[in-house]
C-alpha cells in the first residue's frame, strides 16, 4: 500500500533571511499512480524552464544563467498541487501545477519566492501553468554534459500565469507586481561528446501602479526577455570538458541589453558526484545600464553524498 508514496523535506540554513530561521526547499508528499503519473502536494519546483528544472549539482557552469534564477521571471519552488507524467515510452513528458507563489517586489528583478519562506513585503498570489517535453533518439535527462556518447535531442515548451491576490501589497513603497505571464521554448542535444542547451524565455509583467517607471519597468509594465546558448565538449571522454556559454537579457526600460559570456572547464572525477569546476564570466551592461561591466571568476569543488 505504501510503496507508491514518497515524502521529502530539504532545508537550507544558509539561505535563511528576514524572520525565517531556516529556508525550506523541497517539502512534499508524492503519490505515484499505477500508470506512472506523479501527484505531489507541497513545496516543489514549478514545471517551467529547463535550466531551473536541472539540479544545480548537474550544471556545467558554476553559476546559473538568467533561466535558472528565480530573480528573472522563472518560478522556483512553490506551494501547491503538482502533477507529472509521460507517454510514448517516456519520449513525451509533461508537468502541470497550480500553486501559491510570492514575488519579492524589486525594480531590478522579477523575483519569485515560495510562500513557505515568505518575507513581510512579498506580494502574494497564485500561479498555474505547465510544461511539455519531447525527446528524439536517446532520452536527454535534466543533466548537462555528455557522458554516454549516445545521440539524443529534447525540445520543451512551457507557460504560466500569475496573479496578485492583493492581500500583501507594499502601498507604493516598492513596485508591487499585479500580473505576470511567462513563455518558454528550450532545446538540448547530447552526443559524440557534445552537450548543447539553448533556451528563450519571455515574460510580460504589470505593476499595481500603472505609472511606475524604473529599472526593468516603464509606465507600469515590462516585457522581460532572456535568451542563451551553452555548449560543452568532452576533450577527454567522461573526464575533462571545456564549456562556452552566452546569455542575454532585455527589458522595456533597459538602455541596452545585459549580456554575459562564460568560458570554463570541468574535471569530472565521478561524473557530477565528484568534480572540480572553473568558469570565467564577462558581464556587459549590468541591469541594462550602458558600459557598466563586471568580470567574475568562479572555482568550485563538488562532492555529492
Amino acid at each position: 500500500m505504501y510503496k507508491n508514496w514518497k515524502g521529502k523535506i530539504q532545508w537550507d540554513m544558509g539561505g535563511a533571511n528576514d524572520s525565517n530561521e531556516i529556508a525550506i526547499k523541497d517539502a512534499y508528499m508524492q503519490y505515484k499512480t499505477t500508470s506512472g503519473m506523479k501527484v505531489v502536494v507541497g513545496n516543489e519546483k514549478f514545471p517551467f524552464s529547463r535550466e531551473q528544472l536541472t539540479s544545480s549539482k548537474k550544471q556545467q557552469l558554476v553559476e546559473r544563467s538568467f533561466f535558472g534564477s528565480h530573480n528573472y521571471g522563472t518560478p522556483g519552488r512553490n506551494l501547491g498541487l503538482h502533477l507529472s507524467g509521460n507517454a510514448s515510452e517516456k519520449m513525451i513528458s509533461w508537468g502541470a501545477s497550480i500553486a501559491q507563489a510570492n514575488i519579492d517586489p524589486d525594480a531590478n528583478k522579477l523575483d519569485f519566492d515560495t510562500p513557505v519562506n515568505k518575507n513581510t513585503d512579498f506580494n502574494e498570489g497564485f500561479i498555474f501553468g505547465g510544461r511539455v517535453k519531447f525527446s528524439f533518439g536517446n532520452k536527454v535527462k535534466f543533466s548537462q554534459g555528455d557522458f554516454s556518447g549516445k545521440s539524443g535531442t529534447s525540445v520543451g515548451f512551457g507557460a504560466y500565469s500569475w496573479s496578485n491576490d492583493s492581500d500583501n501589497n507594499t502601498a507604493g513603497s516598492k513596485p508591487d507586481v499585479d500580473t505576470v505571464t511567462g513563455l518558454e521554448a528550450s532545446a538540448a542535444y547530447r552526443g559524440s561528446g557534445f552537450s548543447i542547451d539553448a533556451q528563450m524565455n519571455r515574460f510580460s509583467a504589470d505593476t499595481v501602479d500603472s505609472a511606475f517607471t524604473g529599472s526593468i519597468y516603464r509606465n507600469g509594465s515590462t516585457t522581460l526577455t532572456n535568451a542563451a546558448v551553452e555548449t560543452g565538449y568532452m576533450i577527454s571522454p567522461k573526464t575533462f570538458e571545456l564549456v562556452l556559454g552566452y546569455q542575454t537579457q532585455d527589458a522595456d526600460n533597459y538602455a541596452v541589453a545585459w549580456n554575459r559570456t562564460s568560458v570554463g572547464a570541468n574535471w569530472f572525477i565521478e561524473k557530477h558526484k565528484i568534480k572540480v569546476q572553473m568558469a570565467y564570466r564577462i558581464g556587459e551592461n549590468l541591469n541594462g545600464e550602458t558600459d557598466i561591466n563586471e568580470d567574475e571568476l568562479y572555482i568550485q569543488t563538488q562532492y555529492v553524498f
